[in-house]
């Protein structure tokens, strides 16, 4: 029995990836544990929609009654919307108790890249990559996301690592790994809800055919691992720094006066802040996720294009 023995691709993506086809990733964490229902499953489809109309097919991952599943049909991303936090969050560690249980699961940024990479799909987006979390001096809390950066071959793009984390210390971390950083159109990290850090990044790209070319020559040096392609939010859907900065340092001493850490704390700290800036950063949230599946859609067609 093989990996691929669990997994089912769904027929319209595996006839794209047949095809040759531009394909995109999306992860189902989001639809359960990143906003709240009915916004959730309406963002998924907007998404969905929005990677069709940059010309690519998009593979929403989950997994679902036990089967890994590379893209979703709209009654399981209902599901999985409906259920929220009731549905397990999945990640690599997570995945073989899932599926022998024959249990549902919204993957994770890393257990997407691993479905997304057994079934041939090189471009994956989403709206930020987890990282090192403030305090992992001594918590040692870090996400399982950067890991898999380092060892699976799939492209993420994102708009920066959640701005909830220690932004220098995950940029540290990817660097050890050999995971490039690359700005599109920016020469500096953005920080998800905000267009800017105070952290550069590796390189900056203007071009989606660029960053195409760059993973192709990666790849084909047989060099393992993904990317970090950090895409900054829209201008007009960014928030203003202190604002967001001041929630999120209200959420984080919330999250430890009530001792929510590890895979808790990100869906704790992101429905906090949210709450904390009146609805503003679920608005933002969408817009930037829509804004990655245009770049997403974008570099896997340039890529389906090169030789």
């Amino acid at each position: 029995m093989t990996q691929h023995s669990y997994l089912d691709v769904h027929p319209e993506v595996a006839a794209a990836l047949a095809a040759h086809r531009p394909v995109v990733a999306l992860e189902s964490t989001i639809i359960s544990h990143g906003m709240p229902y009915p916004q959730n499953v309406e963002t998924a489809l907007r998404v969905e929609a929005e990677v069709r109309a940059h010309g690519a097919v998009p593979a929403t991952i989950a997994i679902i009654d036990g089967r890994l599943k590379a893209g979703l049909s709209p009654e399981q991303i209902e599901h999985l919307g409906r259920s929220g936090r009731d549905v397990a969050k999945v990640s690599r560690r997570d995945m073989p108790f899932t599926v022998a249980r024959g249990e549902t699961g919204a993957t994770t940024v890393a257990s997407t890249m691993i479905i997304a990479a057994m079934a041939g799909i090189r471009v994956f987006a989403t709206g930020g990559i987890g990282g090192v979390h403030r305090g992992a001096e001594t918590s040692f809390d870090v996400s399982a996301d950067l890991q898999e950066l380092a060892q699976t071959p799939v492209a993420v793009v994102c708009a920066g690592a959640k701005s909830i984390l220690d932004l220098g210390l995950t940029l540290e971390y990817l660097e050890t790994h050999g995971v490039p950083v690359v700005g599109y159109q920016t020469e500096k990290l953005p920080a998800f809800f905000t267009r800017e850090s105070p952290f550069n990044v590796d390189y900056r790209l203007d071009a989606p055919g660029e960053i195409a070319a760059v993973l192709k020559a990666k790849w084909a040096m047989a060099l393992k691992g993904g990317m970090v392609i950090a895409n900054p939010i829209p201008p007009q859907y960014a928030m203003a720094p202190a604002a967001i900065d001041a929630a999120i340092e209200q959420a984080l001493a919330e999250a430890q006066t009530q001792g929510i850490s590890g895979k808790a704390s990100t869906p704790f700290l992101l429905a906090r802040v949210c709450e904390l800036t009146g609805g503003d950063s679920l608005a933002s949230n969408i817009q930037l996720v829509l804004n990655n599946a245009r770049l997403g859609a974008a570099i896997a067609r340039e890529y389906c294009m090169l030789p």
